[in-house]
């Protein structure tokens, strides 16, 4: 994450410079549309200097309230961050912009924050829905896992149960939810195998579920000890394999 954190933090920076008073009609978000005639009711100069600023401040507040928080706090939090600050930064930007349009229309500005608001709000409940912590509830005929990317398994569809304490190395996320210690959804392996992650933390040993037509499951709970599962499992299946 802290990779993500330099790149994004670099990017903001750099487009603080691309943008220039002279290429601003053609790179410029907005203004780049108007008409010649609203063109020149913007003060693009003093526009393109707070551009600039405010894109430096931002690359530079995320790397360094971003490292805070993922050195110093959590992960989970740093990842919130990643995703919650620019957005809430390009609000403030938005809004305190209009200033520069010398009696333009603002009404694409109250779009323009109205449509980030909207974003902020779908990212916030897909957030809080990804952090709620996946459950396993189970008795002699099935198991199911709870919440996002959830599903039920049957006792013939379950080949074996074990706790391991490593899983494979993920290269790609292909339909899922990863954030910090979260990972949720199908990923590949680098051997090429698209495994299922419901791991609300980072807490091992993992429960790994294999299926019966070869599919992986690793779980990993957020309140409890995995083993406490492990052994409650066993308990409601004891025709199934279960490894130590």
């Amino acid at each position: 994450m802290i990779y993500v954190l330099i790149g994004m933090s670099v990017l903001f920076v750099a487009i603080g410079f691309v943008v220039t008073e002279n290429n601003a009609k053609y790179l410029l978000s907005g203004y780049n549309t108007l008409p010649e005639a609203d063109r020149k009711k913007v003060d693009i100069k003093a526009y393109i200097a707070y551009f600039r600023k405010f894109h430096i401040f931002l690359g530079l507040s995320f790397l360094v309230l971003g490292a805070l928080l993922y050195y110093f706090i959590s992960r989970n939090w740093a990842g919130v961050f990643l995703v919650v600050y620019p957005v809430l930064a390009y609000i403030g930007f938005v809004a305190t912009s209009a200033k520069y349009s010398k009696g333009l229309s603002t009404k694409w500005n109250q779009v323009g924050i109205l449509i980030l608001i909207g974003t902020l709000v779908f990212v916030t409940v897909l957030l809080g829905y990804g952090f709620k912590e996946n459950t396993l509830t189970f008795d002699s005929q099935s198991i199911e896992f709870k919440g996002m990317y959830g599903e039920t398994l049957s006792a013939s569809q379950i080949a074996s149960i074990e706790l391991v304490n490593q899983i494979p190395r993920i290269t790609l996320k292909t339909n899922g939810f990863a954030l910090g210690s979260i990972n949720k959804g199908y990923f590949k392996t680098e051997d090429g195998e698209i495994i299922k992650l419901i791991l609300n933390s980072d807490n091992k040993p993992y429960i790994l579920f294999t299926k019966a037509d070869g599919e992986r499951i690793y779980y990993s709970a957020k309140s409890e000890p995995n083993q406490k599962i492990l052994d409650k499992i066993k308990q409601a299946f004891p025709g199934v394999v279960v490894w130590q």
